[in-house]
């Protein structure tokens, strides 16, 4: 009796260590997962050894971006993440300035990459057409994207849809949409000096969605125009905060800048500087206008002064 009491007690004490030992290994696993998971999170690398996976390792956590340019490159002969490799290899590309191969690479890949993919290819497209001053392309694809909005083809009729920065979701609304593009559009257009058609469209933009960067864009469009009492309005209004935004002191900064530019003496801008809009674009834009600002001017006093100017010039 006494040898078969032992023996019970043995194997309940052989269970009781089996089932401590047990619970012991699978915190450990736990544990380690959720360490390897946080790990990821935080670096916002993803999980797996693909040549994509490799890639993003080598771009953020090895610092390595030649390295992460030829895995990209791997991801996307492999058919591995295509829409993301092919977008994150023309981010790196740029970041070493590459930028002219970044285009190409897009251009000549983006045939494999989704459909919903083809927008933020955009995004990135127009922001190297930038770096590069490829002015005339980026202004052909931003007019693109406008009109694709207006034929309900961006938000498929919805007010908002989601967009992703840095890793972030957010929403965007239509006008944002809109007005962040008109504001790209009119910076270009500054760049090849045509500052009447680029106040034009600073003036749309404000309509639609008004802050004050894009305010003090406007006043700089004015100031190379000459029209120094014009600008100075446009810039106060930034500094007494009737804008949005203007409590940024970027843009308060900007502001006082560009009022002690407007106190220096400017010669007036040649008839030449000012002429050469483009008719069929404005149409398609007034045609936007009418849709997204219904509670607004459907025609902006500029236009009435560009077709009397036009008037004049015909007499």
């Amino acid at each position: 009796m006494t040898s078969i009491s032992s023996n019970n007690n043995h194997n309940q004490q052989m269970r009781i260590m089996r089932t401590t030992v047990m619970k012991k290994m699978k915190k450990n696993s736990s544990s380690s997962s959720n360490e390897e998971d946080l790990y990821h999170v935080i670096h916002k690398v993803p999980h797996g050894d693909s040549p994509y996976v490799k890639a993003k390792h080598a771009q953020l956590i090895e610092k390595n971006p030649e390295a992460a340019i030829v895995l990209f490159w791997k991801a996307i002969n492999a058919g591995d993440r295509v829409d993301s490799a092919l977008k994150d290899m023309a981010v790196v590309m740029k970041q070493l300035d590459r930028s002219e191969e970044a285009i190409e690479a897009i251009k000549s890949f983006r045939s494999r990459c989704s459909k919903q993919a083809q927008e933020s290819l955009d995004n990135v497209l127009i922001d190297l057409y930038k770096k590069c001053g490829r002015l005339d392309e980026q202004i052909e694809l931003l007019k693109r994207k406008l009109r694709l909005i207006y034929q309900g083809e961006v938000f498929n009729g919805k007010p908002t849809k989601t967009a992703r920065s840095h890793g972030k979701k957010f929403k965007v609304s239509v006008t944002q949409e809109i007005s962040r593009l008109l504001g790209n559009l009119g910076w270009a257009y500054m760049q090849k000096s045509n500052y009447l058609t680029a106040e034009v469209i600073y003036r749309k933009a404000q309509m639609i969605d008004p802050d004050a960067n894009k305010a003090c864009n406007l006043g700089l469009c004015l100031i190379k125009q000459g029209r120094f009492d014009d600008a100075g309005s446009v810039l106060g209004d930034v500094l007494q905060g009737k804008i949005p935004g203007s409590e940024d002191d970027k843009a308060k900064n900007k502001a006082r800048e560009l009022l002690m530019e407007v106190k220096a003496i400017q010669p007036p801008l040649e008839l030449s500087d000012i002429v050469g809009l483009d008719d069929e674009f404005f149409n398609g834009l007034e045609l936007l206008m009418n849709a997204y600002a219904p509670g607004r001017s459907k025609r902006l006093p500029i236009f009435e002064e560009i077709s009397s100017f036009r008037d004049q010039l015909a007499c």
